[in-house]
């Protein structure tokens, strides 16, 4: 049959009756299927194609071999070699059947249904992993495949900080409420922030940036002042609901404690914890609140070993008059709340409410870290009222600390003898 009289618009694949070209597919086992087509169509539709016809005296059979990984993939492609431009779109129906079929595509050189297939990729959400695959492909087709590689490639410093800000205000609710989804547009605000505090070239130099700075300290001011403003609610009759809001409230500090230590802020958090302390533990002290809020309770602890932690070991500076704040604040109320805890634990089965080991471990080693960096005196008054308690064996241990306050006092009244002598013997001499 004369290739050059069939005519595409009445053309179908298999259609034996008007096929003047057969396409042999062979699989790996070497087993062929024929696919009955048109000369017209593949030449017009595929370089491939058109090359493979285009060898003077070539038959009206052509062969060539493919995986069975991308079998189908290919007998997708001759069907669709047959459908109009404008329906390509809409017959692809996953990202890893296109990701498959752009490959095969690609290698029989199918323009039509490159371009279709990248438009749909596009346009679609991805899996981690078919990005991978998405960027294999791509990379091998040229301009054509930028609108792909614009979705993956890095943005700019300040797209990249102008996000970081918006998410920095809602996580902390600057930008106001949210509307019906406030908690969990919150939720995923702080969620984000986190992600793009990991590890990242570009993250110190958000970080560093002042108004990120700015920002992030205008958050924190905001949780800090909201949550000392609402603490009276919690001594009103009915706290269910009061003491919901506190647990959020207290969840959103828990937070930012996390968060800042990445951003070289913590010192902000230590400073807002130790000036809210005093406050805080006279309310949540109160006889009202003897028996109820026990994970809030903890939950404060949690975070306040946080604040002790970075201020014992050195990651944050502060004045010795606030770290001996923070000790002679906190110090009673968590030797006070181990027993009652540890007690509560004991009599009710299931009681969700305690200070696990680990926690314990770290408040106990960051106090003696805070108590040995205080001036001498200090460091008496804090050892002088834990031996004079009942919990004195009990927790925190501090018995490291004295023995090395009991050293070095010693050290330094023989060294203030050996002075005294070396200044009496000149005195004689003269």
């Amino acid at each position: 049959m004369d290739r050059a009289k069939v005519s595409p618009k009445s053309s179908e694949l298999g259609d034996r009756s008007t096929s003047d070209v057969t396409v042999c597919l062979i699989n790996e086992e070497g087993t062929p299927q024929l696919f009955y087509s048109h000369s017209s169509i593949l030449k017009n539709k595929s370089k491939f194609f058109a090359e493979k016809l285009s060898i003077p005296n070539s038959t009206n059979c052509i062969e060539y071999h493919c995986s069975d990984l991308h079998y189908e993939h290919h007998v997708k492609i001759l069907r669709c070699l047959y459908l109009p431009k404008d329906t390509l779109l809409d017959s692809w129906d996953s990202v890893q059947s296109v990701i498959g079929i752009l490959k095969v595509a690609f290698d029989l050189e199918c323009e039509e249904i490159i371009k279709s297939c990248l438009e749909y990729l596009e346009a679609v959400p991805w899996e981690d992993n078919e990005e991978e695959e998405i960027l294999k492909v791509v990379s091998k087709l040229g301009p054509v495949a930028m609108p792909i590689l614009a979705r993956i490639q890095p943005v700019d410093l300040n797209a990249t900080k102008s996000v970081f800000i918006s998410a920095i205000r809602f996580a902390t609710s600057i930008s106001g409420p949210c509307l019906p989804f406030k908690d969990e547009l919150r939720v995923s605000a702080q969620e984000q922030v986190e992600y793009m505090l990991g590890d990242d070239e570009d993250v110190p130099l958000i970080t560093a940036d002042d108004e990120v700075k700015s920002e992030t300290k205008m958050g924190l001011s905001k949780i800090c002042s909201s949550f000392e403003n609402e603490l009276p609610s919690l001594l009103l009759e009915s706290v269910s609901a009061e003491s919901l809001l506190m647990t959020q409230s207290l969840a959103d500090l828990e937070w930012m404690c996390n968060i800042l230590p990445k951003m070289d802020l913590m010192k902000d958090f230590v400073t807002n914890w130790a000036n809210l302390s005093t406050n805080l533990l006279s309310i949540i002290e109160d006889k009202k609140l003897d028996s109820v809020m026990w994970g809030f309770k903890v939950k404060l602890i949690e975070v306040t070993a946080k604040v002790l932690e970075a201020v014992g070991y050195g990651s944050v500076i502060i004045p010795a008059q606030c770290r001996v704040h923070l000790l002679k604040t906190w110090l009673p109320y968590i030797r006070k709340m181990k027993p009652i805890l540890d007690s509560m634990g004991n009599e009710e089965t299931g009681f969700p409410y305690k200070m696990d080991e680990d926690l314990c471990q770290s408040i106990e080693g960051a106090i003696v870290s805070l108590i040995l960096a205080l001036p001498s005196n200090d460091q008496a008054d804090i050892l002088a009222d834990w031996m004079n308690t009942e919990q004195a064996r009990s927790y925190p241990d501090l018995s490291e600390a004295f023995e090395v306050w009991c050293y070095r006092t010693k050290s330094a009244k023989r060294r203030l003898v050996e002075g005294l002598d070396m200044v009496g013997k000149a005195t004689v001499s003269l």
